[in-house]
């Protein structure tokens, strides 16, 4: 697959693909959209009343959203176990070339993010002792989740127009069950059929104002009573 660097318009990298016609991230910054959709309303979110999360991200691709979610373990002492599924993992020169140290990353964060890439494949590893990673080669049609296991869903696939699989009501319905009672999945995307899809898992669903550029995000969040 033959992939393009782009700057986005907060001066952060992405990549596009012109196969699909798709960017990895927001051409309004990278870096905005995902501290504004995974971190704040994700994230900040669970850990107001929560300090063992267990993440699920759809969609490991360039690790930004796994960086951006390290710093949390450190300063709230926040045990954070990281699984994040990847069908087609990136070559590592690629990652290097989009010069995340120099737009967003200090030396420190840079040298975690490193190791993150690094770090092999369908095993936890320890980053820090308040941050376990585990990259899983599978698709989410092919992974198999503990019910009512996560707190948050980051849910960062390609476009429904550009990946329908993954936008399925049978998908949804299975993260639902991955999804702790109280728990919560969060996307960029705010399309009328997806926000069906999700309600019909037996999310409830909120529209939330997205990042720049975007008007709407969403966030479903599994009922407390459901046990499911």
């Amino acid at each position: 697959m033959h992939l393009e660097i782009r700057q986005t318009k907060d001066g952060s990298n992405t990549l596009y693909v012109p196969e699909l016609n798709e960017h990895y991230h927001s051409v309004h910054g990278a870096l905005q959209e995902s501290l504004h959709v995974f971190i704040k309303h994700g994230l900040e979110n669970v850990l107001q009343n929560k300090k063992d999360i267990k993440i699920l991200e759809v969609g490991f691709g360039t690790g930004l959203n796994a960086i951006l979610t390290y710093p949390f373990a450190l300063a709230k002492k926040a045990f954070i176990q990281y699984d994040t599924l990847e069908k087609f993992p990136l070559d590592k020169k690629v990652i290097m070339q989009l010069c995340f140290d120099k737009a967003i990353l200090n030396p420190e964060l840079y040298e975690v993010f490193q190791q993150m890439h690094n770090a092999p494949w369908n095993e936890p590893v320890d980053i820090i002792p308040y941050f376990t990673l585990q990259k899983i080669h599978e698709t989410l049609e092919e992974f198999c989740s503990p019910a009512a296991y996560y707190d948050i869903v980051y849910f960062d696939a390609f476009a429904p127009e550009k990946q329908p699989e993954l936008w399925s009501d049978e998908m949804f319905a299975k993260l639902y069950k991955a999804t702790r009672p109280g728990g919560m999945l969060v996307t960029y995307c705010a399309k009328g059929s997806f926000k069906r899809s999700l309600k019909a898992a037996g999310f409830e669903v909120e529209a939330l104002p997205g990042p720049p550029g975007k008007r709407e995000m969403t966030r479903g969040v599994k009922p407390v009573e459901d046990s499911q």
